[in-house]
């Protein structure tokens, strides 16, 4: 992979996920966005999150940081506060319920409200089909939080956005959930889930100034990726660019943000379903 192509393929995504339409409508800074609000970050201790929280805190917003691995959390934190921001850490493995639920009345009991959610806590997993036959408890766990951590994350604090009129839940996805993701179904199945429930929740709120943004993420260069040899040296998004398509997401509130490219598979797909399934067993044989 040359230096050169993993730098188009930063500045393509970069511009691909942001909103078109805004250079020409005229938009907020992130500081005008975040002015008094309070943002609930997992994930925060490293990566994608660790970068949108610093930015976040930077702007001005209040960021509660969820993680579990508390020394880095609480290094974000001081980050945050050496930058002139406040932030507060709230280390929880979101894999246990029980814990994920005292921490979320934790929040509540010292900040009252959260007022911006972001879902970006996640786990991936490569493993194909024939690798998959007895291994039911990767699609169990990767849900657990990939979905249903996320789920309770949104529970807990979307009653307090309905009673204000004011919240933004973002969900952070991947760009597969567009293109395709074969060998990689638990991930995708799971951030699947979540975007089609992002959708019905976006129905039941739509005049209640409730925003549910999907944010169908690039490939960023991560931890996550680091022990897949076939992304090791794939061209990716930074982690700082992936934290600022999420803090883009935060001062443009759009429905969805993805690569244009993505979005053009999932009209192929909706058109000539066939031709698109040859596509990703193409992508799948060749190991791309």
């Amino acid at each position: 992979m040359t230096s050169t192509r993993t730098w188009w393929y930063q500045v393509r995504h970069a511009l691909d996920t942001r909103n078109p339409l805004r250079a020409l409508r005229g938009r907020r800074t992130l500081a005008e966005a975040v002015a008094g609000r309070t943002v609930l970050l997992t994930g925060a201790s490293s990566g994608i999150g660790r970068a949108a929280a610093i930015e976040l805190g930077a702007a001005g917003a209040v960021v509660l940081l969820v993680a579990r691995r508390e020394q880095e959390l609480n290094e974000v934190a001081e980050t945050i506060s050496a930058l002139g921001g406040i932030a507060a850490a709230y280390p929880c493995d979101l894999n246990d319920a029980d814990a994920t639920s005292t921490m979320l009345e934790r929040v509540l009991a010292e900040h009252g409200h959260v007022d911006i959610l972001v879902n970006n806590a996640g786990r991936s997993i490569r493993r194909s089909l024939d690798q998959s036959y007895d291994r039911f408890h990767d699609f169990e766990r990767t849900m657990q939080l990939n979905y249903f951590a996320a789920v309770r994350m949104m529970l807990a604090v979307l009653p307090g956005m309905r009673e204000r009129g004011f919240g933004q839940v973002i969900n952070v996805l991947s760009v597969a959930n567009l293109f395709g993701g074969p060998g990689y179904g638990a991930y995708v199945a799971s951030k699947a889930a979540l975007d089609e429930l992002a959708t019905c929740f976006q129905a039941e709120t739509l005049d209640e100034n409730i925003r549910f943004t999907s944010v169908y993420m690039p490939l960023v260069r991560t931890a996550m990726i680091a022990p897949n040899e076939k992304w090791r040296d794939a061209a990716a998004l930074t982690a700082e660019q992936g934290g600022r398509v999420i803090c883009d997401a935060v001062t443009d509130r759009p429905r969805r943000v993805g690569p244009l490219s993505g979005k053009a598979v999932t009209l192929v797909d909706a058109i000539t379903p066939a031709r698109a399934d040859k596509g990703r067993s193409r992508r799948f044989r060749s190991g791309v």
